[in-house]
């Protein structure tokens, strides 16, 4: 074999390597596959039976009406979706003997239509005299607009028109996302924001506030609104733990959920079946929920990367985020990456919640704050406001602001008068809208139970296996100590906006 035959028959050598590399990956690969849809089928089978409100889902309106509707419209479309489950849920429970602990349940005192006010249902807030702007609250996944409810009526109290819109899907039953999709929302948020310049006038200044899923459907709008005449510009984008980024398994979350398509494995459209005890949020939550946050985060972190990089980020509205660095459902880093990094300097902030470093659980805590801090945000100077909330000392639960203004490396400290609880050792991504106060999420909330429980305030002593609900829905923190604080930082954005106007 002469010289200018040797490499040739390396490279043929190295091709022939690489096929059978990519045989064995793809091999292992489909075995993966095949293992995780023949363990979903096997938990369909094996586990919980479906019960009316996973089976049943109301018809909601479809993209091409949403872009067509207005407020009346879209209200008189939920007054018969909450009709419909009423009558096809509800009503078909069984009086004697039923589950009273069910939010279905026609006698429970969970049941929404039994309160004073459903605050599943889309609602506008309105100040005593003329607005002086107007705000667009949109809630998160499996969540309804009582989340918005404490923020809604500041900016009401401040002299804004509020509207928080309920997002398609959400309010009625969890099987009301199994055929849902975000581009519906988007257009749901379209409609919400024509409504709310309606109430308050185009040349008044509109807010955004998004949580969880609801922020990423912010800045989707936000991105939109930039160069396009059509759509009301928002002057500021207020996020609460914003689903910038979701965890690699939502990505592939779909494909869980093949084996649903034979009915015999209906359950595998669900990621989680639990007793629907919340009367503000689905506690069961279907394969496409995630499915399709994954989508519309997916959509949005390249348009972020692709804005910065054209120029067209100097369009943007200033965001204020609130953020807990532990956070199980979205990504921090993601916050940080894919959206501050990507801001211009137009006096953006990003506030994080420490955990509470009074409490020393050595080894049992995990060091993910730490990661955050030391690893994913980057060093002063830059282009946005980072603020730390954490303790004043390790000797105390009394909480200081650590702040670090844009473009300065200097770092300046407040106390804020405020603590952590006793025996709180962290927010979490759903405690971050509420007050400790709060009747149904509050640790404190004050007089008898406004919607049938006190969500927030059960302490957990006892044995295992005797409570009817999973243990981790009622640990998870509900409610944020520093509430205070983020009404304050909301009237300081109040402030400079109505200022400029």
């Amino acid at each position: 074999m002469n010289e200018t035959e040797k490499p040739s028959g390396i490279r043929r050598i190295k091709l022939a390597w690489l096929i059978r590399l990519s045989k064995r990956t793809a091999l292992v690969v489909l075995g993966a596959l095949l293992a995780l849809l023949g363990f979903r089928s096997y938990k369909a089978v094996t586990g919980d039976p479906l019960e009316p409100w996973h089976k049943y889902g109301p018809a909601e309106l479809a993209q091409r009406d949403l872009a067509k509707a207005d407020w009346q419209a879209y209200i008189d479309r939920e007054d018969k979706l909450m009709e419909e489950v009423r009558q096809k849920v509800s009503l078909q429970m069984p009086r004697e003997g039923g589950d009273l602990s069910n939010r279905y349940h026609p006698d429970s005192t969970l049941n929404p239509d039994r309160f004073e006010r459903n605050w599943n249902r889309s609602y506008v807030m309105l100040p005593d005299g003329e607005p002086l702007g107007s705000v667009v609250l949109l809630h998160g996944l499996t969540d309804s607009p009582y989340s918005m409810r404490h923020v809604a009526a500041h900016y009401r109290d401040c002299g804004f028109a509020a509207v928080c819109i309920r997002l398609p899907g959400h309010g009625t039953v969890p099987a009301g996302l199994v055929r849902m999709d975000w581009k519906t929302w988007d257009q749901a948020t379209k409609l919400a924001v024509r409504e709310a310049t309606r109430l308050a006038g185009e040349q008044k200044p509109l807010h955004l506030v998004g949580f969880s899923n609801g922020g990423a459907l912010a800045m989707k709008y936000a991105l939109d609104a930039v160069g396009d005449d059509s759509l009301a510009r928002p002057s500021q984008i207020v996020l609460f733990s914003p689903m910038i980024g979701v965890t690699e398994m939502a990505r592939f979350a779909g494909i869980a959920g093949w084996p649903s398509v034979f009915p015999a494995f209906a359950r595998t459209a669900w990621l989680s079946i639990l007793p629907e005890f919340n009367p503000f949020k689905y506690n069961s939550f279907p394969v496409n929920g995630a499915r399709q946050s994954s989508l519309l985060t997916r959509s949005l972190q390249p348009r972020l990367a692709s804005y910065a990089r054209n120029g067209r980020a100097v369009e943007m509205p200033p965001v204020l985020t609130f953020q807990s660095m532990v956070d199980f459902t979205t990504s921090t880093r993601a916050v940080i990456d894919s959206l501050y990094s990507n801001l211009p300097p137009n006096g953006s902030e990003l506030i994080l919640f420490d955990i509470n470093r009074r409490i020393n659980y050595g080894p049992l805590m995990g060091a993910r704050a730490d990661i955050v801090l030391n690893r994913f945000l980057p060093p002063p100077p830059r282009d946005y406001t980072v603020s730390v909330i954490t303790n004043s000392s390790p000797k105390t639960s009394e909480v200081l602001e650590a702040r670090v203004p844009s473009g300065t490396t200097e770092e300046n400290r407040r106390e804020l008068g405020l603590a952590f609880p006793q025996g709180v050792f962290s927010l979490s991504h759903v405690a971050v809208p509420f007050p400790l106060d709060d009747s149904l999420y509050g640790i404190e909330p004050r007089g008898e139970p406004e919607f049938g429980a006190h969500l927030g305030a059960v302490s957990l002593r006892g044995e295992r296996g005797t409570l009817i609900v999973p243990l981790d829905s009622l640990v998870r923190m509900s409610c944020n100590p520093f509430h205070p604080y983020v009404i304050e930082k909301i009237d300081e954005v109040l402030r400079r906006d109505l200022a400029q106007d």
